[in-house]
């Protein structure tokens, strides 16, 4: 499916003004699906369908992303996030949830775990930031995130970003079309110049790093890490941090996969998720 597909069975809602994309679709238990940076909800157009035939799967462009509002003048941060999706739940009626994250999503997911009062059922991470001392920012992250970046952000072009997503790829070479659909996400709504305000997590994650971190040591729901090991950003680096501090890890290793797991590895990301946990 293209990004506009994915667009056309999509709607819209209105979040302090502005205009934020979202799908449902499914009947059964409901998960939410938190995509990551710089893409959009469309990540997980390879395993929608099969999620969506077995729970009630709910997703959106997060603010600053895909197909939603891009504002240049707002205050972008992982709690504005988790703010957005909270507001999202009420409006759906979805009092009890499980989740699915991935990258910049596995931030706003431990921000929802952390104020969570039971309304989470379970967490699956797939490759993000959950330890901001072994992230691993790729050189295009670093440089949006330096004073240049505001200056810079508006100059990338397409070859750019290709190049630096083919350097969190794993042993399968990213397909040219989901590089140009990632590429139009991107560049939706002018939103190369946004991305200097949305890299701003990386620092928010060394803030908040107590709270984010002791969300997964102190949570009380089942937690599994689907980890693309190649993945030069969170990859077995991350999984070896993970071990050390989450209290009886689970986690499912993906050889020859890198920082896309969903993208790269769709089979096996869905028999990681289908039949987890078995009692929630």
């Amino acid at each position: 499916m293209t990004p506009d597909d994915w667009r056309e069975r999509g709607q819209y809602f209105d979040w302090r003004g502005h205009r934020i994309f979202y799908r449902v679709e499914g009947a059964g238990s409901p998960m939410l699906l938190v995509h990551g940076f710089p893409t959009a909800s469309w990540d997980y157009d390879k395993i929608w369908d099969r999620l969506a035939a077995r729970h009630r799967v709910y997703t959106l462009d997060m603010i600053g992303y895909g197909f939603s509002a891009k504002p240049r003048d707002f205050a972008y941060s992982i709690l504005a996030q988790a703010d957005l999706f909270q507001a999202f739940l009420a409006r759906e009626g979805v009092t009890r949830y499980r989740m699915l994250a991935h990258d910049y999503g596995v931030t706003v997911a431990q921000e929802l775990l952390a104020r969570d009062a039971g309304q989470i059922t379970s967490v699956c991470f797939l490759n993000g930031g959950l330890f901001p001392e072994v992230h691993r920012p790729v050189p295009a992250q670093r440089l949006l995130a330096s004073r240049l970046g505001p200056a810079i952000a508006p100059l990338m072009r397409f070859a750019a970003f290709r190049a630096s997503m083919h350097r969190v790829w794993g042993t399968h070479r990213l397909d040219e079309a989901d590089a140009r659909g990632m590429w139009q996400l991107v560049t939706a709504s002018d939103g190369v110049r946004v991305l200097p305000k949305l890299v701003s997590y990386m620092a928010e994650r060394k803030q908040h790093r107590d709270r984010w971190v002791g969300a997964l040591t102190g949570a009380r729901v089942p937690l599994r890490f689907i980890n693309g090991l190649v993945d030069p950003v969170s990859g077995a680096h991350a999984v070896t941090r993970y071990r050390e501090l989450v209290r009886d890890p689970d986690v499912v290793e993906l050889d020859g996969i890198g920082h896309y797991p969903q993208v790269e590895a769709p089979d096996a990301v869905v028999a990681a998720l289908l039949d987890w946990p078995p009692t929630s």
